[in-house]
């Protein structure tokens, strides 16, 4: 058998539409020429024309959220609380078990932006790809987002998962789904549109919100979910892990076994 992977991250970049404003990431290149110093520091009486070529190393100063890139977000980003009343776990803290097994991918590229994915959504689509969800299968969704990562209408683009749509998925065991959209939710933009008419709460991140009926994970910001097939590959999503927070990046990627 031959093995093949398919890289479903976004790389971590600048001067693209891959976040709101205030939360887009920032890259301080150094390059080899900037570190020689540096290098010296550690040595002393080390001079940059000892280095070879006079360089020293490479690196990068980031500041970032952990929401930035792909990235697996932990129950306890949605709310303090999650299955009814306990204390939402932090993605430290998020069970190894959950972030590898088998995938299932369910294409929702023809709702309109902004459309929320109900219960009898899920049902169709997974009757149409004839797959019986399994504990722990991961299930991410293909929406119209996926193509424009990116591009200035990035943050409009895609359907959103609604409660009873998440809550289908995690009722039956599964404990970590994924989108090629900026939110599991539909936009922020169009959803406020709907809040204005409807005045609401409810409305308002409810795929999230479903963590505090159920805990579980989701991943953000996938992409090449259109070279997936509905099922038969594997999905592994390990997060980065970082101590008390709510999300962390992972180099999510599907594998084949052929």
């Amino acid at each position: 058998m031959v093995r093949r992977i398919v890289d479903l991250s976004v790389p971590l970049e600048m001067g693209i539409v891959s976040d709101p404003p205030p939360m887009l990431p920032k890259i301080e290149y150094l390059n080899h020429k900037d570190t020689a110093a540096q290098v010296c520091s550690f040595f002393p009486g080390l001079t940059e024309e000892q280095l070879p070529g006079g360089e020293g190393w490479a690196i990068e100063m980031l500041q970032v959220a952990t929401h930035n890139g792909t990235h697996l977000d932990a129950p306890y980003h949605y709310h303090s609380t999650m299955n009814n009343g306990e204390r939402a776990i932090t993605i430290d803290e998020v069970p190894l078990e959950w972030c590898f097994n088998p995938g299932v991918k369910l294409d929702f590229r023809h709702f309109e932006d902004g459309y929320i994915i109900s219960a009898a959504d899920m049902e169709a689509e997974l009757k149409r790809i004839d797959h019986n969800l399994q504990p722990l299968d991961i299930v991410v969704v293909n929406t119209s987002a996926g193509t424009h990562y990116g591009q200035p209408d990035y943050l409009l683009k895609g359907c959103g998962m609604g409660r009873e749509a998440t809550l289908y998925l995690t009722e039956r065991g599964v404990r970590v789904t994924g989108t090629d959209a900026w939110s599991w939710d539909a936009p922020f933009a169009l959803t406020a549109e709907q809040f204005a008419k409807s005045k609401d709460p409810k409305i308002i991140w409810e795929g999230h919100r479903a963590g505090m009926e159920i805990g579980y994970c989701h991943i953000e910001k996938l992409t090449n979910l259109e070279d997936l097939p509905a099922n038969g590959f594997e999905i592994s999503c390990f997060p980065f892990k970082i101590k008390d927070a709510s999300a962390g990046f992972t180099r999510a990627v599907a594998i084949f076994e052929e």
